[in-house]
């Protein structure tokens, strides 16, 4: 039997009624996603494949206890000739290891064969490129990096051990316009405890800029040159220049690489750098990375 008019509008009254709270409910749910999307931060990762571009640091730390083995290695001049096998017969290698003591900071060693050299260095990402509330347009992490030269002067009166030491001051700051492509500067501050002619600068200011074009999910091209600025230093001596090819296999990145400078760490390839690209003095290396995760964050 029909209910009566009033009563119609009355049962449907109720179920709007009990209806009502559902839908606040569910607005408010809709309400606190959207604000909770609108105050998110999301960092930017993977800016560069490795902890090095080519020749020097990128933005990149290990993660929170990843242990990190490198081998470089890199032959002499590719005008060297037949005799010398086009550069193959000889070659200076560095092994360094690389330490995240927590997301952000890092500490490494290495020896390299090139004058019998220790170096070791302190890296702090001190900014990460962000989306989002707050957002970031670059990322900024801080080195510093000492070397000392252990190898023996000869004839030479003996060098005490504070005038073999050569200290490099880095701001790397970097920015990644898209999944596949990434650019970075290095502004740098190098000083030698110790130089050999008084015309040559205990202070040396260069700025380094580095590009990672991706080509591949696991294949990208790089490029680095650090441009010293006028001095002593800047007239004796190169800019260094590089290319290369990164390669990603699980564990493992490969860096393949042509470049004119011999040396491996700042100390050489920013001041020392004699080769000149363009008139075959190129040594080509490579890079080998192999993480080790010896930490497991909870």
């Amino acid at each position: 039997m029909a209910l009566p008019l009033p009563r119609q509008l009355l049962a449907l009254a109720l179920l709007l009624l009990a209806a009502a709270p559902a839908r606040a409910q569910d607005l408010m749910h809709q309400l606190s996603a959207l604000t909770a999307d609108s105050l998110r931060r999301d960092y930017v990762v993977a800016t560069f494949k490795g902890t090095r571009v080519i020749n020097g640091h990128s933005v990149e730390t290990p993660g929170h206890g990843s242990l990190l083995f490198l081998i470089s290695h890199r032959f002499s001049r590719l005008n060297s000739g037949s005799y010398e096998f086009f550069g193959l017969d000889q070659a200076t290698i560095r092994l360094g290891l690389e330490y995240g003591l927590t997301d952000r900071l890092a500490a490494g060693v290495g020896r390299s064969s090139l004058e019998k050299t220790v170096d070791g260095f302190v890296k702090y990402k001190l900014l990460r490129q962000s989306i989002g509330a707050g957002a970031l347009p670059v990322s900024v992490t801080l080195l510093a990096t000492a070397a000392l030269t252990t190898l023996n002067f000869g004839p030479q009166p003996e060098r005490s051990t504070a005038s073999r030491v050569t200290y490099t001051f880095q701001a790397l700051l970097a920015r990644k316009f898209s999944p596949v492509l990434s650019v970075q500067l290095m502004p740098t501050l190098l000083h030698r405890n110790y130089v050999d002619l008084r015309r040559d600068q205990n202070n040396v200011l260069a700025l380094g800029v580095a590009a990672c074009q991706k080509l591949t999910k696991r294949f990208a091209l790089t490029g680095e040159y650090y441009y010293l600025l006028p001095g002593a230093t800047a007239g004796d001596y190169r800019n260094a220049l590089a290319i290369g090819f990164d390669i990603e296999t699980g564990g493992h990145v490969f860096q393949l690489y042509f470049t004119n400078s011999q040396g491996m760490i700042e100390k050489f390839f920013i001041p020392q750098t004699q080769g000149n690209f363009f008139k075959g003095d190129i040594f080509f290396g490579f890079n080998i990375f192999r993480s080790f995760q010896l930490h497991t964050v909870r």
